[in-house]
């Protein structure tokens, strides 16, 4: 990671920090691995265990938005899950080089994960979505030259996505609503 990305890595930290007040954060550096880890150097996946912004474990960027800006403005991803999991760690890892490779995600997209969020999970695609469990106290982070927005990494089926695509995110959302899912329940329903 060069010198002039660190200043925005570390006020992404220092914002997660903040917005989670009084829950344990844990820096996780992942190595992408050979061929990958250039497009990604250096990428921090936060881990902020439960505490009193709620009972689950958040998994948080830091490293896209130095990486991946647009006139000073750039993304991170939030995944939220019941239980510490090396794999959501490894889903985050994924999403960062997903969108700082080239395919530049945003809101209201989604990208497949290739298997089940978890081994029974029938969840198998990422849809980045506003971060709702949190608001827009962690959403806007402000950068040093600009800012990020951390949006939330919301594991979905194939058929939630399908349905998205003939009927739009709203209203996926309002089906999200209406069944009351849990959305950090690895083995929730399909509500599509």
């Amino acid at each position: 990671m060069s010198a002039a990305k660190m200043p925005a890595m570390e006020a992404v930290e220092s914002h997660v920090r903040t917005f989670f007040e009084g829950h344990p954060v844990e820096v996780v550096e992942h190595d992408l691995g050979p061929g990958r880890r250039e497009v990604l150097a250096g990428l921090r996946i936060l881990v902020v265990a439960p505490g009193p912004r709620g009972g689950g474990w958040a998994y948080v960027t830091a490293g896209c938005s130095a990486q991946a800006q647009t006139d000073g403005r750039g993304l991170e991803f939030v995944m939220t899950a019941p239980v510490r999991d090396r794999r959501c760690v490894e889903l985050m890892a994924m999403i960062a080089y997903y969108h700082c490779g080239g395919h530049r995600l945003d809101l209201e997209h989604s990208m497949p994960i290739g298997e089940p969020w978890v081994p029974g999970s029938a969840c198998d695609h990422l849809l980045i979505s506003l971060p709702y469990l949190h608001g827009p106290d962690l959403e806007h982070c402000p950068l040093p030259e600009g800012h990020a927005r951390i949006l939330w990494a919301l594991p979905v089926t194939t058929a939630e996505i399908r349905y998205r695509r003939q009927h739009g995110h709203e209203a996926l959302e309002r089906l999200f609503d209406e069944a009351r899912i849990v959305p950090t329940d690895f083995f929730r329903a399909s509500v599509a």
